[in-house]
Parts: C-alpha cells; sequence; structure tokens
C-alpha cells in the first residue's frame, strides 16, 4: 500500500515538472548580440543578412546591434538600413562607443537607441572618394533620409537633420551655423534620441526588460572578413590593377608565370570576395568567362569584333558585380590606366615584344641581309655599254646583248640609236648616261 502510495506521488511529481518546464522555457527571451564595428561597406551587408536571418529563425526576441563605427559608405548604409527596416523582430542599438555619419543612419533604424556614457552620435555629411563634401545634390538626398530615418521613431528630426546640415543653428549643443550637430550620450538623452546611458551590456539587457535572456552574439567567419576586406572601395582598384597589369605582363613573357598567376588570383579574389559578400552572383562570372573565350577566338578570327565583344563583356561582368556602378567603373578606369601605362613602360623601356602573340602572328621578314630580294638585281651589267632604242625623256628602252631592257638616263635626253654606260643599278632601276664620242671602246 504504501509503496503504491510513492509510485502515484512520484508520477505526478514528475508529470508536474514537465508541465512546468516548457513554461519555464518559453518565459525565457532569445536576444541576438550583432556587432556593427568597423566601417560601413558593401561587405558588412552580408555579415548583417546572416544574422538576422539566424534571429529571425531563432524566433528572437530582440537584436541588439553593438555599434561603434565611423561612419562608411551611404550606398552601403542604404542598403544595410533596407535590411534592417525588413524585420519584424524588436531592434535596439547599443552605441559603444560611436555611431558617426552613416552610423548614426544606421542607428536611427533601429527601434531604441542605449549608448555607453563615452558614447557619439552625428556628424552625418556626406564626403566623396577626394574627401571633400559632397555636391548639393547628394547632401540634399542625404539630409532627407535622415530626417526620415529620425520621424520613423518619433523622434524630433531636426537634429536628425543637424547631423547632416550645417546650416542648422543649434549653439547649445557645439553647432552653430557652419558646425554639425554630435550628441554625445547625456545630450541625446536629453533631445529623446536615446532611452538610457548604460556601462554594460548586462545593464541594457535589465533597462530592456530582456534580464536573463539567451543571447546568442554572433561573428563574422573568416570567409565574410576576406570578403569585407576584398570589396572595400579601396582595395578593389587595387586587385582590379594587380590583375590588369599581371596579365599584360605575362603576354610580354615566355610561357605562364608568377605575373600572370597574381593576374589570374586578383581577379578570381575580386569575383570570390563580391560573390559571398551577396554583391555578385554567379551571372557575372558567366558573363565573365564568355567574355575570356570571345578574346580567346579572337586569335582565330578575322576582323577584331570577338576581340571588343570580348573587353566588352569582361568590362561590364566586373561593374556588374560590384554593385555601385560610379565607383566600379572608376576601379576599372584606374586598372585600364594602370595597364595601358605598364604596356609602354615594357615595350619603350624594356623593348619588349608579345611573346604570347607569336604562335599567330607571322613575324619573319624577308630581309636583303638573309638574302632576299623582290626582284632580280642586275649589278653585272654595271660598266656595260648598250645603244638607245628609243629616246630617254629621261626613261626608255635600251638593247645590250640583243636584251631590251627599260632604262632611265641620269637625267639629260638621250637620242634613239646613241651609245649609253650603264652607271648604276638600284633594283630593277637601271640608270645610263650617254657615251661621249671619243669615249667609245
Amino acid at each position: 500500500m504504501n509503496l503504491s502510495r510513492y509510485i502515484i506521488s512520484f508520477c505526478l511529481l514528475l508529470f508536474s515538472f514537465f508541465m512546468v518546464v516548457p513554461s519555464f522555457t518559453a518565459d525565457t527571451p532569445t536576444v541576438y548580440k550583432i556587432p556593427v564595428h568597423k566601417e560601413v561597406e558593401k561587405g558588412l551587408y552580408a555579415f548583417l543578412k546572416r544574422s538576422i536571418n539566424e534571429a529571425e529563425e531563432a524566433k528572437a526576441d530582440a537584436i541588439i546591434f553593438e555599434l561603434n563605427t565611423p561612419g562608411g559608405f551611404v550606398d552601403s548604409a542604404e542598403k544595410i538600413s533596407n535590411l534592417l527596416d525588413s524585420t519584424s523582430i524588436r531592434k535596439i542599438a547599443f552605441i559603444n562607443t560611436e555611431a558617426l555619419s552613416a552610423g548614426a543612419y544606421l542607428a536611427l533604424h533601429t527601434d531604441e537607441i542605449y549608448m555607453s556614457p563615452n558614447g557619439t552620435i552625428g556628424a552625418a555629411a556626406v564626403i566623396d572618394n577626394s574627401g571633400n563634401t559632397a555636391d548639393e545634390k547628394a547632401n540634399s538626398a542625404w539630409k532627407a533620409k535622415m530626417i526620415n530615418a529620425a520621424q520613423r521613431t518619433g523622434k524630433d528630426p531636426k537634429y536628425a537633420q543637424a547631423m547632416a546640415d550645417d546650416t542648422v543653428d543649434l549653439p547649445q549643443y557645439r553647432a552653430p551655423v557652419g558646425k554639425l550637430l554630435t550628441l554625445t550620450s547625456s545630450e541625446a538623452l536629453e533631445v529623446e534620441y536615446s532611452k538610457g546611458t548604460v556601462d554594460s551590456f548586462e545593464e541594457l539587457l535589465a533597462k530592456t526588460n530582456l534580464v536573463n535572456a539567451k543571447v546568442v552574439e554572433t561573428e563574422e567567419t573568416f570567409l565574410e572578413s576576406v570578403a569585407r576586406f576584398i570589396t572595400h572601395p579601396i582595395i578593389v582598384p587595387i586587385l582590379l590593377s594587380i590583375a590588369s597589369l599581371g596579365l599584360i605582363v605575362e603576354l610580354y613573357s615566355p610561357g605562364f608565370g608568377v605575373a600572370g598567376t597574381m593576374g589570374l588570383i586578383s581577379i578570381g579574389l575580386f569575383f570570390f570576395g563580391h560573390l559571398v559578400a551577396g554583391l555578385a552572383g554567379y551571372e557575372t562570372i558567366i558573363i565573365f568567362v564568355i567574355g575570356v573565350l570571345l578574346i580567346i577566338a579572337e586569335f582565330f578570327l578575322p576582323g577584331g569584333i570577338s576581340g571588343i565583344l570580348g573587353a566588352a563583356a569582361i568590362i561590364f561582368s566586373i561593374i556588374l558585380a560590384g554593385g555601385n556602378i560610379v565607383q566600379m567603373s572608376i576601379a576599372v578606369l584606374i586598372a585600364l590606366t594602370v595597364a595601358i601605362v605598364g604596356m609602354v613602360i615594357i615595350m619603350k623601356f624594356f623593348g619588349k615584344q608579345m611573346k604570347a602573340l607569336n604562335k599567330i602572328i607571322l613575324s619573319d621578314a624577308t630581309t636583303t641581309e638573309q638574302g632576299y630580294v623582290s626582284n632580280e638585281n642586275r649589278i653585272d651589267l654595271i660598266g656595260k655599254v648598250a645603244i638607245t632604242m628609243t629616246a630617254l625623256r629621261p626613261s626608255g628602252t635600251i638593247r645590250i646583248d640583243n636584251e631590251r631592257i627599260d632604262a632611265v638616263s641620269d637625267g639629260s635626253f638621250v637620242a634613239k640609236d646613241k651609245h649609253v654606260t650603264i652607271i648604276k643599278v638600284e633594283g630593277s632601276r637601271i640608270v645610263v648616261r650617254e657615251v661621249v664620242e671619243g669615249e667609245k671602246e
């Protein structure tokens, strides 16, 4: 009887345990912590997309983006902001320690902003490739985007505008006319851009009602890190320049060596990085391969059309892979310039010739030094005497040993049936001079 009571009690206890555990598990929130460090550029997009997809698949309750970036490229920031807007998961920006320029723009596309005590946000003017302030068209569009980003979460847009527009006068925040606005953590809290200042990530969880949350920290994979490096706007023209110069040098070298290998590795890295970053698809590689095949076909087809189409296909595939037409066009132009300069240096200063084309270009010459002549050279006639069959004015016909020969006088008129001496033979040109009476043999 007692044994039966113990068994029943144990079963009830075990049943209660399995009923309670799921409730605890269901109440434990899941938070994804995603770092946004260094520059905002094209390669960052692939990492953030993968991380957000993982958070959505795990049905995460919130994503905390830890921002520490000096800014970056406008087109990359816009693409990433669209990615942030596409997810319905609660998004929290933790600025530790700066979110400047494009970083400020991304922070404004989250639902809540928290900052470390030393955190700053702002200074979001558009800078061109030369390091100067961009033109009015680009600045105007960027200001509008900053304003929209602030309004979407109910923030006062004048502060977002002041971050990108130095004509807004906010002297109380060290941003009079002519200065861009950068807010400290306390100032951001004062203007309600920040919801709080926290000393640590744990304090942030407490302030956002995510205490005891299961935190999943995502990190860039090795391939994503390599892709971020390769797709950087400064690295891209360097890779393309190495590729073009390496292949040009290889054309002037016998066999296939180090220069050609470096060229192939560089172009391979370019496409690999852009594929991993999600900027290029396999169609770009297919177009590139088609271009290479057309150039090879040019060696066997007349006309030059195949080579032109091949070069155009290669350039198009590279520009298409980069995502940004303007930046990629500049990179391709730099690479072509490097290739042309390299070709000129190799030809002019080193006197090299294209070894790769030796098999398809006839380089033999029928020179006189090698014993070739365009016609019979009658130097044996020099000094002989002939008779003019026609008048020489100055050209005409002479007869020597019953052979008719075309000849020219040395400049003077020579009548018919006169004796002339052959004084010079230049190929088929035979020059004669009239024999004065008394000089005949």
